[in-house]
C-alpha cells in the first residue's frame, strides 16, 4: 500500500480533487450563490496560516526547544482579537483603494510610489522564496519517509535527479491550478472563488489528519495522556528537553518569537491575501477573530503528546514524528492519511504564496518597466489585458521554480522550522512602512524606503546569508570571526549582542533600524501633495464618508477614459465602469465620480502606482490635495457632530415627553382620586344627615307617636349625630396627614400601660358584641416616644375593626405585645376570615372597606358600619412617629392580625 504508484495516485488524486472543488467555486460564484460568503469559510482559509511547518515543524521544534513552539500561534491569537481594530481598517482601505497586494498596499499609502512598490515585491521574492521551498522540502521528504521507511529518507533522496523528484512535478501541478484559478480575471482585486474553497476544504484535511494521527500516538500507542505523562515523567532528560528552560534565548526569546509571529501574521503576502484581499465582508472578522484561534488550538493539541512520543520512541528525525509514529506501528492507512494532510497544508500554502506573489512580481516590477515602452501604448483594445494576464502567468511558473531552486541549492541544510522562520523575520520588514502609515499621518515614502532597505539588509546578513554559508556555498568563517576579523560584525551576534537566538536578534536589529530610519527621515522631510492626500485617506480611512468622496478635480473626455480602459482591460472591462453612465457621447466631460471609478479598476487590475500613471495620461488636472482632503474630513466631523446634536436633542425630547405623558397619567390619576373622594365623602355625609332627617320630619310632624318609639328615634338622631362628627373629625385627620399639618404631642410613655388603657375603654363595648377580648404581653414595660391619645386612637381602632371581622359564632379577639431586637410590637389579631394577600395594602386605601360574604351593608353586629378611613389614619399617625403598620396572617387565632411596631426609646 505504500509503494511508489500508490502514493503518488493518492497525491495527484487529491490534486485533482482540488481542481473539481475550485471549478465548482467558481460556477456557484458565476451563479451568485458564492461560498466565500460564509464566515466560516473566511476563518477556514485563515488557516493557511498553518503550513507543513506547522504540520511537521511544530513537533520538530517542539522536541527540540519544548514549548516554543507555542510562540508561532499565540503571535496569530493576539492579532485575531486585535481584528476588530487593525485588520478591520486594512480591510476596509483595500477595500476602497482596489488594494492587490501588500507591495500595493504599501506604495498605495506613500503616494502610490513605484518605485517603493518594487522594492516591497523585490523583498517579498527574496524572503518569501524559502518558505515556498521548505513546502516542497516537505514533500520530498514526507513521501521519501512514506516510500522508503524505515530506511533513512536522505539515502534515496541523494540519488534522485530533478525530474524523479515528486515535489518538482508536485510544483508544476500546482503551477496548473494557480494559473486556472488564480488568474482567470485580470483584476487581482476581485475574489478567487474556487481558489478560497480549495483553501478552506485543505484547511480541514489537514486538521482531520493531525488530530487523527495525535489520537492514534495517546490512545493507541500509549494507554491515554496519563499513561504517556508518566513515561516522560520517569525519563528526566525528556522532562528537560521539554520544559520552559528549552526555550532558546529565555525571556527575550519568548518576547521576541511572540512579536515576529505577531507581525509576520498581517504582513505575510499569503496572509495579507487571505485577510485583506479576499475578505468579502469586513464582519466575516467578528467569527474569524474567535474561530481561527480555535482552529489553531485544535491543530496544536497533540503536538507535545506526539514530540514526547517520538522522544521516547526514538522515532528518528524530530520533523517526521507525525509520520514515522504510525509506521513504526506497522500502520498503512493512516501513513497515506497523515501524507495527504502534510500534501494539503503545503500546497494550500505554495497556491496562496505564489497568487501574491506573482501579482505583485506583475504589478509592482513589470508593469512599471512596460508603461515606460513607447510600444505599449499602440496595442489594439483588448491586446494588453491578454499581455498582463500572460506575465502573471509566467512570473506563476517562475516563481515555483526559484522556489525548487532554492530547495534544490539549500533547502537541506536548515530544518523545516528555521526555513519558516527566516521569511517570518523578512515579512516583518513590512510592518512599520504599513502600521506606521496607517496610523500616523507624518511617514513618509523616503523615510519608509530607507527603513525597509536597511531592515532588509540586516535581514540578510543575520539570517539569509549564514543560511548560504551553512549549506557550504560560502565560507562559514565570518559566522564565528566576523567579515574581515570583525568580531562585532558577527551575524549571530551583531554589535556584541549575544545568548540571543538567531530569529529574536535578527528582528530586534533589523526593526531598529527600519523603524528608526522611518521615523527618524520622516520628520526631516516633505511629502508631496499626493502623499499627503493618501496618508489622510489611510490615517483616516474608517472616519464615515470620507471613503465615498471623489477624490479627483482634473477634466478629461468620456472618450479619452473609455479609450485608455478598453486598451489596457478590455471593452468588457471598460463596459462595467461606464455602466449605468448614460450614452452621452465620447465628446462630453467625464465627471468626477467616472474618473475615481476608471482609476479604480485600473487599480486592482495593474496596482495603484501604474493605474496612476495612467489616469495621470488622459486627465488633465490633479487629485485633490491634502487640503481638499481635509477640507472633506472637517465638513464630515462637523456633519457627524451636527447628527450627533440632533440626535442627543431627540433622546432629550423623547424623555422629556416621556415625562410630560408619565405626569399627565398622574394627573388624571390624582383628578380621578379627587372626584371618587369627594364622591366617597358627599355619600359619607349625606348618609348620616339624610337618616337624620328622616327620624327629625318624622318627630316633627307625628304628635300622637308613642314614647317608646320616640325615645328610639331620638337615640338614633344621636348614633348618627355622632357618627357624622366621628366622620368629620376623621376626614379632618386626614387631610391634615396629608398636608403635614398634623399636630402630634410626642413624649415618653409605656406602651404596656397604653394598651392596658385601651383594652379597658373598649371592653365593656366587646363584651356587648359577645366578643372574647384575650391580652398576651411578654415584657414588664414597652418604653417609647409617642402621642398617647394619638397611640390610644389607633389601638382601640385596630381592636375595633379585629371585633367586627371575628368570627361570626365565637368571636374572639387577642391582643399580643412583645420586643423585636430594639423596637417593640402590638399585634391585634382575630378569628374571622382573614385578608387575602392582594388586599392587604389595599385595606390602607382611603374609604376601601372588606364586607363579610352575606353581610349586611349598613349593620356589623348592631353598629353603624365604618368610614373606611380608620385604618388610613392609623398608618399615618404610626408612621409619623417613626413606625409601621401591617397585615399578617394570625399565628395564632388564624385570621387576621394587624402588628404596629414602634421604635424603643431612648434611655434617660
Amino acid at each position: 500500500m505504500r509503494t511508489d504508484a500508490v502514493v503518488l495516485s493518492v497525491a495527484f488524486g487529491y490534486l485533482a480533487l482540488l481542481f473539481v472543488i475550485a471549478a465548482w467555486g467558481d460556477r456557484r460564484a458565476e451563479q451568485g450563490r458564492s461560498l466565500i460568503g460564509s464566515p466560516t469559510v473566511y476563518a477556514l482559509s485563515i488557516a493557511v496560516y498553518c503550513t507543513a511547518w506547522t504540520f511537521y515543524g511544530s513537533v520538530g521544534r517542539a522536541a527540540q526547544y519544548g514549548p516554543s513552539f507555542l510562540l508561532i500561534y499565540l503571535g496569530p491569537t493576539l492579532a485575531m482579537l486585535l481584528a476588530p481594530f487593525l485588520i478591520r481598517k486594512m480591510v476596509r482601505i483595500a477595500s476602497v483603494q482596489r488594494i492587490t497586494s501588500i507591495a500595493d498596499f504599501i506604495s498605495a499609502r506613500y503616494g502610490k510610489s513605484s518605485s517603493l512598490g518594487a522594492l516591497v515585491a523585490l523583498i517579498a521574492l527574496i524572503g518569501i522564496t524559502p518558505y515556498i521551498t521548505l513546502q516542497l522540502k516537505a514533500i520530498t521528504v514526507s513521501h521519501a519517509v512514506l516510500v522508503n521507511y524505515p530506511q533513512a529518507p536522505e539515502l534515496s533522496l541523494a540519488e534522485e535527479a530533478f525530474w524523479v523528484d515528486k515535489s518538482f512535478w508536485v510544483a508544476l501541478v500546482l503551477a496548473v491550478f494557480i494559473i486556472l484559478f488564480g488568474t482567470r480575471h485580470l483584476d487581482a482585486s476581485e475574489r478567487h472563488e474556487g481558489m478560497v474553497a480549495a483553501i478552506a476544504f485543505e484547511s480541514l484535511i489537514k486538521l482531520l489528519a493531525f488530530l487523527s494521527v495525535g489520537i492514534f500516538v495517546v490512545f493507541v500507542l500509549f494507554h491515554g495522556p496519563r499513561d504517556l505523562f508518566a513515561q516522560v515523567a520517569a525519563s528526566p532528560e525528556l522532562v528537560g528537553a521539554l520544559g520552559l528552560d528549552a526555550v532558546p534565548g529565555g525571556a527575550s526569546g519568548w518576547m521576541g518569537m511572540l512579536v515576529l509571529a505577531f507581525l509576520a501574521f498581517i504582513t505575510l503576502p499569503r496572509q495579507f491575501q487571505v485577510l485583506v484581499v479576499e475578505n468579502v465582508d469586513e464582519r466575516h472578522l467578528k467569527r474569524a477573530s474567535w474561530l481561527f484561534p480555535l482552529y489553531l488550538l485544535a491543530i496544536n493539541l497533540f503536538v507535545i503528546p506526539i514530540a514526547m512520543a517520538g522522544l521516547l520512541l526514538s522515532a528518528g528525525d524530530p520533523d517526521s514524528f507525525v509520520l514515522t509514529l504510525p509506521l513504526s506501528a506497522g500502520l498503512e492507512a493512516l501513513p497515506l492519511l497523515v501524507f495527504i494532510g502534510g500534501l494539503s497544508a503545503a500546497t494550500s500554502m505554495v497556491i496562496v504564496e505564489t497568487i501574491a506573489l506573482s501579482t505583485m512580481v506583475s504589478n509592482q516590477l513589470i508593469m512599471p518597466l512596460l508603461l515606460r515602452s513607447r510600444h505599449l501604448h499602440l496595442g489594439s483594445h483588448g491586446e494588453l489585458a491578454g499581455w498582463l494576464l500572460g506575465i502573471r502567468r509566467v512570473a506563476i511558473v517562475l516563481i515555483l521554480l526559484l522556489g525548487y531552486l532554492y530547495h534544490a541549492l539549500i533547502g537541506d541544510s536548515y530544518s523545516l522550522v528555521t526555513i519558516g522562520l527566516v521569511s517570518f523575520a523578512a515579512a516583518c520588514q513590512f510592518a512599520p512602512a504599513m502600521l506606521i502609515g496607517m496610523y500616523w499621518r507624518g511617514a513618509t515614502r523616503r523615510g519608509a524606503a530607507l527603513g525597509l532597505i536597511a531592515g532588509t539588509l540586516i535581514w540578510a546578513w543575520t539570517l539569509l546569508i549564514p543560511g548560504f554559508a551553512q549549506s557550504g556555498w560560502l565560507n562559514d568563517t565570518f559566522l564565528t570571526l566576523g567579515p574581515f576579523g570583525l568580531e562585532w560584525l558577527r551575524p549571530y551576534a551583531l554589535f556584541g549582542l549575544d545568548g540571543w537566538d538567531i530569529y529574536s536578534h535578527s528582528l530586534l536589529w533589523s526593526l531598529t533600524a527600519n523603524v528608526g530610519l522611518l521615523v527618524g527621515i520622516s520628520l526631516f522631510t516633505r511629502q508631496t501633495p499626493l502623499e499627503q492626500t493618501q496618508a489622510a485617506l489611510f490615517t483616516e480611512a474608517m472616519h464615515p464618508g470620507l471613503m465615498e468622496t471623489s477624490l479627483w478635480h482634473g477634466q478629461t473626455t468620456r472618450g479619452e477614459l473609455r479609450a485608455l480602459l478598453d486598451r489596457y482591460l478590455g471593452s468588457n472591462a471598460s463596459a462595467r465602469v461606464f455602466a449605468g453612465q448614460g450614452d452621452l457621447g465620447d465628446a462630453q466631460p467625464a465627471p468626477p465620480e467616472l474618473i475615481a471609478r476608471a482609476e479604480q479598476a485600473l487599480s486592482g487590475a495593474l496596482g495603484n502606482a501604474s493605474a496612476r500613471v495612467l489616469i495621470n495620461s488622459v486627465v488633465r488636472g490633479e487629485a485633490l490635495d491634502l487640503e481638499s482632503i481635509l477640507s472633506i474630513l472637517d465638513t464630515t466631523s462637523e456633519t457627524l457632530e451636527v447628527n450627533r446634536r440632533l440626535e442627543q436633542k431627540s433622546e432629550e425630547l423623547a424623555r422629556a415627553s416621556e415625562e410630560l405623558r408619565a405626569a399627565n397619567e398622574r394627573l388624571r390619576e390624582l383628578d380621578r382620586l379627587k372626584d371618587e373622594f369627594v364622591a366617597m365623602v358627599s355619600h359619607e355625609l349625606r348618609t348620616p344627615l339624610t337618616s337624620i332627617r328622616a327620624f327629625a320630619e318624622i318627630l316633627r310632624d307625628s304628635q300622637e307617636l308613642p314614647e317608646e318609639k320616640r325615645v328610639h328615634f331620638l337615640n338614633v338622631v344621636v348614633k348618627e349625630s355622632q357618627r357624622l362628627s366621628r366622620l368629620i373629625e376623621e376626614i379632618l385627620d386626614l387631610a391634615r396627614l396629608e398636608s403635614g399639618r398634623l399636630t402630634l404631642n410626642p413624649q415618653r410613655l409605656d406602651l404596656v400601660e397604653l394598651a392596658r388603657h385601651s383594652v379597658d375603654a373598649v371592653h365593656h363595648m366587646q363584651e356587648g358584641r359577645g366578643v372574647s377580648l384575650e391580652v398576651a404581653i411578654d415584657v414588664e414595660a414597652a418604653p417609647v416616644v409617642g402621642d398617647p391619645d394619638r397611640l390610644e386612637q389607633v389601638i382601640i381602632n385596630l381592636l375595633d375593626n379585629a371585633g367586627k371581622f371575628a368570627d361570626e359564632a365565637n368571636p374572639k379577639v387577642l391582643l399580643r405585645l412583645w420586643r423585636h431586637k430594639t423596637h417593640y410590637r402590638l399585634a391585634v389579631e382575630d378569628n374571622g376570615p382573614g385578608i387575602a394577600p392582594e388586599e392587604r395594602e389595599r385595606v390602607f386605601e382611603k374609604f376601601h372597606q372588606i364586607q363579610r360574604p352575606g353581610e349586611s351593608p349598613e349593620k356589623s353586629r348592631g353598629r353603624p358600619r365604618g368610614s373606611g378611613l380608620g385604618l388610613p389614619i392609623s398608618r399615618g399617625i404610626v408612621a409619623h412617629l417613626g413606625g409601621r403598620l401591617w397585615v399578617e396572617d394570625a399565628p395564632v387565632l388564624g385570621g387576621a392580625c394587624l402588628t404596629m411596631e414602634l421604635p424603643e426609646a431612648p434611655k434617660e
